[in-house]
């Protein structure tokens, strides 16, 4: 299994990106029966949780990012996706996709996300 995530960039402050995530390798019922989430990392921080969907659909956002950031995912196509709206200067990180289930944790690489004021 291999999660390639993609969308990220350099955008000025109030920008938005969208990043995908995609799950190559993994059969449909682990990736519908699997909890996603999206990650991300600072500079001289540690990871934290942006947004995930529990294995139930509920979805959960850090606060920091509420009303600004949607979590999604297409079953279909087994991609996970994170729109990005008023993208501000402390969102520049580097975004990591996961997904889990109680038996196995998949990571992928990341994608860089650069907010200029």
């Amino acid at each position: 299994v291999q999660l390639q995530a993609s969308g990220g960039g350099s955008v000025r402050t109030g920008g938005s990106l969208k990043l995908s995530c995609a799950a190559s390798g993994m059969i449909w019922s682990s990736f519908t029966g699997s909890r996603k989430a999206w990650y991300r990392q600072a500079p001289g921080k540690q990871r934290e949780l942006v947004a995930d969907i529990t294995v139930d659909g509920n979805i959960n956002y850090q606060d920091s990012v509420k009303g600004r950031f949607t979590i999604s995912r297409d079953n279909a196509k087994k991609k996970v996706y994170l729109q990005m709206n008023s993208l501000q200067p402390e969102d520049t990180a580097r975004y990591y996709c996961n997904i889990q289930s109680e038996s196995w944790d998949y990571w992928g690489e990341g994608t860089q996300v650069t907010v200029s004021s």
